[in-house]
Parts: C-alpha cells; structure tokens; sequence
C-alpha cells in the first residue's frame, strides 16, 4: 500500500504542468501598458522567454530602447492631446506561457495603435 501510494505522489510530482499552475497565477498581470518601442522589444526577446519552462515568467523591459529611465520618472509628462490617454508603459510583469502567447499574437496584430501607448488586455488570455 506503501509502494502505491509513493508511486502516485512521484507520478504527480513529475507531472510536466498541471492546468491548475497555468491558471492560478496571482501575481500575474491581467493588464499592461506598452508602446511601439517596448512592443519591438518584447518581440524580439519572445523565444527566450518561451523557452523557460516555469509556470510564471517574468517579463523585464527595463533595458530595452524607450524603456522610461529614472530621470523621465522625476520630471513631469508633457500634456497628452485632447482626447487621448498615455499612460506610462510597464517594463516589468509577470506572465503564464498562455498571456505570453496571448500577448505575443496581440502585439503582432497591425490594427493595434501603440503610440504614445496602448492598454493590452490580458484577462481574455488564460
């Protein structure tokens, strides 16, 4: 009974992924800020991030060309023009494998408007 039941737990154990840890990511981001710069960015570095075998990735842009640096940060925005919202992109957040994809087939659409910014939806994602 021992044996079975030490069978079960290692068989679970080393299970490749659960649909449980693909869904339940707290910390993951539902939305994100974004423009074209960043956009080109996460592009490129799209296949090191599919390539993590982690059920959360963590997306950095930080470094990337158009990332907002520490001294944009102090310094007030320029006024957007009527009508239109910009808001400050994300450089860093967490994604599942399924919002990176998601994400990824979102930024390649060329009906999406990303200047100054854009506001990505990634709750139809999971």
């Amino acid at each position: 009974m021992m044996k079975k039941l030490f069978s079960l737990a290692v068989a679970l154990a080393l299970t490749p992924s659960l649909s449980i840890a693909q869904t339940d990511c707290g910390l993951c981001a539902k939305t994100i800020v974004i423009n074209s710069a960043l956009a080109g960015c996460f592009l490129k570095r799209f296949p090191e991030w599919q390539s993590k075998s982690t059920s959360a990735i963590v997306v950095d842009l930080a470094g990337c060309e158009g990332a907002p640096t520490e001294e944009e940060r102090g310094v007030v925005a320029a006024l957007p023009t009527p009508g239109q919202v910009s808001a400050t992109p994300d450089t860093e957040f967490i994604l599942t494998l399924g919002q990176l994809v998601c994400l990824k087939r979102k930024l390649e659409d060329p009906a999406l408007v990303l200047d100054p910014s854009a506001t990505i939806d990634l709750g139809v994602c999971e």
